[in-house]
């Protein structure tokens, strides 16, 4: 089926969605290359002190870096190439030609609604599983030529690995993946069945085991204990990972079902992640519905011709996108503060801006 005879897209839904995306496309490379221009000339003595190569430099660092431009900026700028375009239609009385052909608001909609929602699912894919993986690859690169090597400086470090076991570290060095002073106490209930001690522990990447040093184990049961000496040998501790030592999880490094596992894993140790956590996933699952919130309000604003033009549209354009983004981070600071559910943080925003685009919606020419 040809393009003009396509029932849900014609020839003039085709037109309007090559000029948005062509428009989007040019608009978000031309800010990538300027950012990564800047950044680089702000690092560049960095690079050169640390010996980065030039191809890793471009490829394993700043190729990976422009996916994350894409999905901080790419909901703005989708919505001022709406403003654009549909501007320049009004401009050259196009919408009013397509409006008094007898074609309805809502069906002159179709074509942005679609495009914003092709982005909004690829925003939804770019946020919860290709991101992550470029930003352990950013975390790397820059581990190696930019940022000297975090360690660790946390001692006294209580876990609870499963819903039986508990996990003591006097100190952890997350650069060796080696910790020192080491108990794990085994559980029946509120009783102690079983208590591991170690010098120390470091887990071997290979094996996937905990290399125990100079251990021994007391087995309690009731009245009777006993207690055995060992050397040094590998065991398989109970739900113990060496990323549990680290205070400082990096959220922007899992993907959904990361995230998902660390929900559990932290709500299960009880610790204060837990918040942290579910502000980041449902800031992720929510925030692309600002693409079609926004083309919404984009295409209201643009239909009607003014005699300012195309500036004062697209400078109204920025205004209402840079306040959605400047509320969003005003709610998420509430919720990380823990005055507000984390769900919350990106809802309220959304859905004000939602009952301004059905305003819109409805006041908009027919």
């Amino acid at each position: 089926m040809s393009k003009g005879n396509s029932r849900f897209f014609n020839t003039i839904d085709w037109y309007i969605t090559k000029k948005i995306f062509l428009t989007f496309l040019v608009s978000i490379a031309l800010l990538s290359f300027i950012i990564v221009i800047f950044d680089l000339s702000a690092k560049l003595d960095d690079f050169i002190d640390h010996n980065a190569p030039m191809s890793a430099v471009l490829f394993d660092y700043y190729l990976n870096v422009i996916p994350h431009y894409v999905n901080m900026f790419g909901h703005l700028f989708f919505f001022i190439s709406v403003v654009f375009v549909t501007s320049r239609l009004t401009a050259r009385s196009e919408t009013v030609a397509v409006l008094c052909g007898g074609i309805p608001f809502k069906r002159f909609l179709r074509p942005f609604i679609t495009g914003s929602v092709v982005l909004g699912v690829f925003g939804l894919y770019l946020s919860n599983f290709l991101l992550p993986q470029v930003n352990v690859n950013i975390y790397n690169f820059e581990q190696r030529y930019y940022r000297e090597k975090f360690n660790n400086a946390f001692v006294d470090i209580h876990l609870q690995t499963t819903d039986s076991t508990q996990v003591y570290v006097h100190h952890y060095n997350n650069h060796t993946q080696q910790g020192y002073m080491f108990t794990q106490e085994t559980f029946c209930g509120n009783v102690v069945k079983e208590k591991i001690f170690a010098d120390a522990i470091q887990f071997d990447s290979v094996n996937k085991q905990w290399k125990v040093f100079r251990y021994n184990i007391r087995t309690i049961d009731g009245r009777n204990e006993q207690l055995s000496f060992c050397g040094d040998t590998f065991l398989t501790l109970n739900g113990l990972l060496p990323n549990d030592f680290n205070k400082i999880l990096k959220t922007e490094q899992l993907d959904f079902n990361q995230l998902n596992t660390a929900i559990d894993r932290e709500t299960m140790k009880g610790t204060s992640l837990v918040r942290d956590l579910y502000i980041e996933k449902y800031q992720r699952l929510f925030t692309p519905l600002s693409y079609i919130i926004l083309t919404v309000i984009a295409v209201c604003l643009s239909c009607k011709k003014t005699r300012g033009g195309t500036g004062l549209n697209l400078a109204l354009a920025i205004g209402l996108a840079f306040s959605l983004i400047l509320l969003m981070k005003v709610f998420n600071s509430l919720s990380t503060n823990g005055t507000l559910a984390p769900v919350l943080a990106p809802l309220i925003p959304l859905t004000l801006y939602s009952l301004i685009a059905l305003y819109l919606l409805k006041i908009a020419p027919k």
